[in-house]
């Protein structure tokens, strides 16, 4: 019997964590998170971990198991997912990967470009360059050094503008020749389900879960990394607009609203970036009659 991948995608908030626990359930399966900063050992309020109950109701793997002052990348993750699978699948003959990070879940469906491996020396002198001199400058240099890159990344994206500009220096070659986005083959089948709610709806369901997580103590975790801020992977809705309420440069209440106003603003991300991809089918995550059947 072919070897089967089930994918729950979709925006922050719209309700991936429970179906996936029930069709993990259903399919006597374990689930496989494709959520970029739920990985983070030290994080859980603001990255909306699951709950200790669903952790322990169904196997998970990929949260929790790295450092926020680890480096890390789509194509660790690709490697590591991929050995996770064929582990899976020597005694399951389905998996089910869920999660809102486009990038990663392109990374185990279609594979990534092979790119060099970090430098870390250029890797810190990129980041200091970002701190000192702002965003502004790291676009000025990506649009002298790879300017058909820079006409489609995401220009508020810190983190792949420093990737491309870590390439170009250290190769002399434009990020753009190294990204052939080849689709590499797989020996399972994958299936796309992907969640979606009327905006209204799930803006909705969004601003609720970020009053939850200030009432869980997300304030009180963020406060914990108060020093360590300018990381990365510190560098995300929900602990980013938390720090510079503790340098006193708003209120709490302030705080509260960005994180709101920036969670909407990356789940339209989020929508934008699955609507690319057209063998993902679409449901409303209460169709679970259906959701089933398209399994």
């Amino acid at each position: 019997m072919q070897k089967k991948l089930i994918v729950i995608l979709g925006a922050t908030g719209v309700g991936k964590t429970k179906l996936s626990i029930e069709l993990a359930r259903m399919f006597n399966t374990v689930i496989i998170s494709a959520d970029s900063r739920q990985i983070y050992k030290e994080l859980s309020i603001g990255t909306a971990v699951p709950s200790v109950s669903q952790l322990l109701s169904v196997k998970h793997f990929m949260i929790q198991n790295k450092s926020i002052y680890d480096y890390y990348s789509a194509g660790k993750y690709e490697s590591e997912v991929l050995d996770i699978l064929n582990n899976i699948f020597k005694n399951k003959n389905t998996a089910i990967l869920v999660g809102g990070s486009g990038m990663y879940i392109d990374a185990v469906c279609k594979g990534i470009d092979n790119l060099p491996d970090a430098i870390p020396e250029l890797r810190k002198n990129l980041i200091n360059k970002y701190e000192k001199e702002g965003i502004a400058s790291l676009r000025f240099d990506l649009k002298n050094l790879d300017l058909e890159y820079y006409k489609i990344v995401d220009l508020q994206n810190s983190k792949r503008i420093i990737k491309a500009l870590e390439i170009c220096l250290q190769t002399g070659k434009t990020y753009t020749s190294f990204r052939k986005n080849i689709i590499k083959k797989r020996n399972f089948d994958i299936i796309k389900i992907g969640l979606k709610r009327e905006r209204e709806e799930l803006y909705k369901r969004i601003n609720k879960r970020v009053d939850i997580m200030i009432k869980s103590g997300l304030v009180e975790e963020a406060s914990k990394f108060r020093s360590a801020c300018k990381l990365n992977s510190l560098n995300t809705v929900g602990y980013k607009e938390l720090f510079p309420y503790f340098e006193k440069k708003y209120s709490l209440d302030e705080a509260v609203r960005l994180i709101k106003r920036n969670s909407r603003r990356y789940a339209k991300r989020q929508i934008t970036w699955f609507k690319r991809d057209k063998k993902i089918n679409w449901f409303h995550p209460d169709d679970k009659s259906n959701i089933v059947v398209s399994c």
